[in-house]
């Protein structure tokens, strides 16, 4: 049996990123940069990766940069709050959420597909518990649930 020996980890960067559209700019550039990554490798590989997701989906990514300055890219799933707003066809949460009702509702229906979507990156170890932190969400942007 072979052993691998794991490479020293200078950096961890995390970013959130549109699918797709990862380009050397601002925070991606400095971010990387600053770490010493080759961008435009990044940027290719970030895309090719997410080239299958809805174009401009926020992708939270965790970057490893090793000694040598070469990387490894995790991408996660999009936020929970991304993923409310859409299932409600809304551009954003309520201006002041607790003080004047709910600008939407959601189904329990709904919340339990976004539930069962986001439990990966979920501390989660069951779907109930997951249904409860997204209806925590809801609340907290404004939106009501069935219950």
């Amino acid at each position: 049996m072979a052993v691998v020996k794991k490479k020293p980890v200078t950096a961890l960067i995390k970013l959130q990123i549109p699918a797709g559209k990862a380009n050397p700019s601002p925070p991606v550039g400095p971010a990387l940069g600053q770490a010493g990554v080759n961008i435009m490798d990044f940027c290719k590989a970030f895309n090719d990766k997410t080239k299958s997701m809805e174009p401009g989906m926020p992708i939270p990514v965790v970057i490893s940069v090793y000694k040598d300055r070469s990387f490894d890219f995790i991408t996660k799933l999009p936020p929970v709050s991304y993923l409310v707003k859409k299932a409600a066809k809304l551009k954003s949460g309520h201006k002041t959420p607790g003080r004047d009702g709910f600008i939407a509702r959601l189904s329990n229906a709904q919340i339990k597909e976004i539930a069962e979507q986001k439990m990966p990156d979920l501390n989660c170890h069951t779907i109930e518990a997951a249904v409860s932190v997204i209806k925590g969400q809801c609340v907290s942007m404004g939106i009501g649930t069935e219950d």
